[in-house]
């Protein structure tokens, strides 16, 4: 089955190239960002800004090709992709949360932003702790490597060699 998405805007960052940000957002604390929303889609953030959080779900635009077996960021033994938050997927698609700290108009302004400028958005979704936070058991792999994530940088690893 085929699947075609559809840009609704662009998410600036101070991030003009992948090596050196943060990994996750928790390595992007307080790092500001903008979304400027596609003018068509600006009466859809009505009722928004009453969120302190929200989700965002982008395009890895810069993502080529991916392997099923990578080395992630926290760890240098090779892990099924699926078990990794790595780039280079099948469907290149992101997710962060992020905080909202204010709109004008269709921009928002976030802050704990982790991706490179000029990213396509696909979506925006409140965060809601009631809704989404999961009491969590196990973290696999991760469960020593998870907290290196706050100071760890990305490298060239997932970037298309030529």
């Amino acid at each position: 089955m085929k699947l075609t998405l559809t840009s609704i805007g662009t998410i600036q960052t101070p991030f003009k190239t992948l090596k050196g940000m943060p990994i996750q957002p928790s390595g992007a604390k307080d790092i500001t960002g903008t979304i400027v929303l596609d003018k068509q889609y600006e009466q859809g953030l009505n009722d928004l800004d009453g969120f302190s959080h929200i989700i965002l779900l982008y395009h890895f635009h810069q993502s080529k090709d991916y392997d099923l077996m990578v080395p992630p960021f926290l760890d240098k033994q090779k892990r099924g992709l699926f078990s990794t938050r790595a780039p280079r997927r099948p469907n290149p698609i992101g997710l962060s949360i992020v905080r909202l700290v204010k709109r004008e108009k269709n921009r928002l302004t976030i802050k704990d932003i982790d991706v490179l400028d000029g990213t396509p958005l696909i979506d925006i979704k409140p965060y809601v702790p009631k809704f989404d936070t999961k009491s969590v058991t196990s973290t696999g792999w991760l469960e020593k490597s998870q907290n290196a994530a706050r100071s760890l940088k990305s490298d060239d690893r997932f970037i298309e060699s030529e």
